[in-house]
């Protein structure tokens, strides 16, 4: 493909207009009764009409004392002048529904024992109630409330640290406290992305085979989980690169932006939307080429990757995929160790080495 068209494939995390998010916030179908009460119960916001009254009339604290600057024409910037800037930006937003990107700083107990994430704008402290993240999980009968809340509070602990988009639902002036959803914000981002409708052009912007930019929301030993535009996904290790990779956590981390290869789309509702992306297809692949430095009894430094049945999977520094039966070193080799990898056969048709270790070079103790 020329770069040019590849190029144009991109869809970035910025590619939301701000139009269309204004014209779709009167088309949601979304309980918001339900989404008021449980905001309500972490925050009580004022009535509609003393809320719009406090908001049209911020208080304006009184401004710090005359500052002698180098310069005459110099105005600087306090503390209190950049949050007040804030706080009418999130003002704006509240009205407008725009969707706001902060970062997941902190997870709190409530006194009622609920469960709220932080989410840190520009320094400004954001709540969302757990429910409102929405961490979706299967409840079957092995299990109960309790334990469903449990495994919903792990994963929000996983996701410290990475971006959150969200939609304020509501303001307290006098206390400067901001509540909103993260709910609201993924399904305004689905209506945009995944919908031909809502867009002028009739045109699925998320679809098969299109590279687009995802968010790292989690990281685990063997799957990264993402965020493409409102809907999560996890990809697996095999998934994420042609090599093979003992530890996801050594390569991706929570908060970055990575290109992923959109491999199939499933739409049924609004609310569930099923996303398979990988990583790998976006990179190219050299382990073919990586494959011809490898030749029959050479000797190389390589690391393990991973151990099953007996069988030792090894990365060569060479940039080579290698599989070991047997080791001759007394010690038994473990996950993470420097090892000297002897070639005995290569398979062209997996694109890997085959052969035997001689020795342990380095344990990973």
């Amino acid at each position: 493909m020329p770069r040019k068209a590849k190029t144009e494939e991109l869809t970035t995390l910025t590619d939301i207009n701000i139009d269309d998010s204004v014209s779709i916030a009167n088309d949601e179908n979304i309980d918001m009764e339900k989404v008021e009460e449980t905001i309500t119960a972490v925050n009580p916001v004022p009535s509609p009409e003393k809320s719009y009254s406090a908001i049209s009339t911020a208080p304006i604290k009184p401004a710090p004392a005359s500052i002698l600057t180098l310069n005459a024409d110099t105005e600087i910037e306090t503390p209190e002048s950049r949050e007040e800037i804030v706080w009418h930006e999130l003002q704006n937003a509240y009205r407008t529904k725009k969707i706001l990107t902060g970062n997941l700083g902190g997870i709190e107990k409530m006194e009622g024992g609920g469960t709220i994430a932080v989410i840190y704008y520009k320094e400004m402290r954001i709540v969302i109630p757990l429910s409102e993240m929405m961490i979706n999980l299967i409840e079957d009968e092995n299990h109960n409330y309790g334990e469903l809340i449990q495994r919903q509070n792990k994963i929000l602990g996983n996701m410290l640290g990475c971006e959150v988009d969200f939609i304020v639902k509501g303001l307290d002036n006098a206390s400067r406290s901001v509540v909103a959803s993260r709910k609201d914000a993924m399904y305004k981002k689905r209506q945009i992305f995944y919908l031909p409708s809502a867009n002028n052009n009739s045109r699925v912007r998320v679809c098969e085979d299109r590279i687009v930019q995802a968010r790292v929301i989690a990281v685990a030993e063997k799957v990264v989980r993402v965020e493409i535009f409102g809907v999560e996904c996890s990809i697996l290790a095999r998934d994420l690169s042609w090599d093979w990779l003992g530890d996801a956590t050594e390569r991706f981390h929570v908060g970055e932006q990575i290109l992923v290869r959109i491999l199939s789309v499933k739409y049924n509702s609004l609310e569930d939307i099923s996303v398979r992306a990988d990583v790998k297809s976006v990179n190219g692949n050299t382990s073919k080429a990586n494959l011809g430095k490898c030749k029959i009894q050479g000797k190389y430094a390589g690391t393990v990757t991973d151990i099953h049945k007996g069988t030792v999977f090894v990365r060569l520094h060479i940039g080579v995929n290698a599989v070991a039966h047997s080791c001759y070193d007394n010690r038994m080799p473990g996950k993470k160790d420097e090892v000297s990898f002897v070639v005995t056969r290569i398979d062209e048709e997996r694109n890997v080495a085959v052969g035997l270790i001689s020795r342990i070079i380095k344990q990973n103790i």
